[in-house]
């Protein structure tokens, strides 16, 4: 048995736009009742949720019946922690605050089996090759791996172009929020500069035959974004979700005298 088909590489192979949403709370209840929604992809964050191995492994294992596919964003891009990831079950990894195409290679590395990567042999025992079960996992699962680095400062910029010549990088992921703050604009993704190096960004990643990515819960930013090319497009998160409607319930039914 080999590792089972990446449906989000294939899509964005295909050039394909998938849409998706962040998960930020960090509980595979709420996860699963997302898995319900529609989304194509949901991105279990590791980096700003509150997510351990632990609380990843659950949440992958309540999307495994959900039509949504689980990329997972680790805290920082460690070879030891994208092992971990991988061999939980995860077939596409994010990985913020890429800078350098070294950077790149490593990553790509960490993703792959030897001889060509670095990445642990222990498939036989994990998740991902249903222990043991997956007896071809080996030598298919790195086909199937897809690996999305986020450029979202303004060293990620400049070296965007030699990024995006590294083999094995899948798509790019650029960050408005962290990078309006770089440029000095806290807090301000709309403002004109920072859209401007967006969309270009975006540009440049398509026509290096990459799928471009980003997250955006502004519909301006959002068409503007699919119009330059973006292929991978996060448009909210559970977070904002529940806290906008429950504040937006309280404040429609509760008294102003209250």
């Amino acid at each position: 048995m080999r590792a089972p088909t990446n449906p989000f590489k294939k899509a964005l192979k295909q050039g394909k736009t998938v849409f998706g949403c962040w998960l930020g709370l960090g509980n595979p209840v709420s996860t699963e009742l997302m898995g319900t929604a529609g989304f194509d992809w949901l991105v279990i964050d590791g980096e700003h949720g509150p997510n351990d191995l632990r609380s990843i492994y659950a949440q992958l294992q309540v999307l495994e019946a959900s039509d949504s596919h689980a990329v997972v964003r680790v805290p920082v891009g460690e070879t030891y922690l994208i092992k971990q990831v991988l061999d939980a079950g995860a077939q596409t990894v994010l990985v913020p605050m890429v800078e350098t195409a070294d950077q790149a290679r490593q990553l790509v590395r960490d993703v792959t089996y030897p001889p060509h990567g670095d990445r642990g042999v222990g498939y036989a025992v994990a998740r991902a090759g249903l222990f043991s079960k997956r007896t071809d996992y080996g030598t298919t699962a790195d086909a199937e791996i897809c690996l999305l680095v986020q450029v979202e400062n303004l060293r990620g910029l400049a070296n965007l172009d030699e990024v995006l010549a590294v083999e094995g990088v899948d798509g790019v992921f650029i960050g408005p929020a962290d990078l309006a703050a770089d440029m000095g604009h806290m807090g301000d993704a709309m403002h004109v500069d920072v859209q401007a190096a967006i969309m270009d960004a975006i540009t440049r990643i398509k026509a290096a035959g990459k799928a471009p990515g980003i997250l955006s819960t502004v519909d301006e930013m959002t068409d503007n974004a699919l119009k330059a090319g973006a292929q991978f497009v996060a448009v909210g998160a559970d977070v904002l979700l529940l806290s906008q409607h429950a504040r937006a319930l309280s404040a429609k039914w509760k008294s102003p005298t209250t």
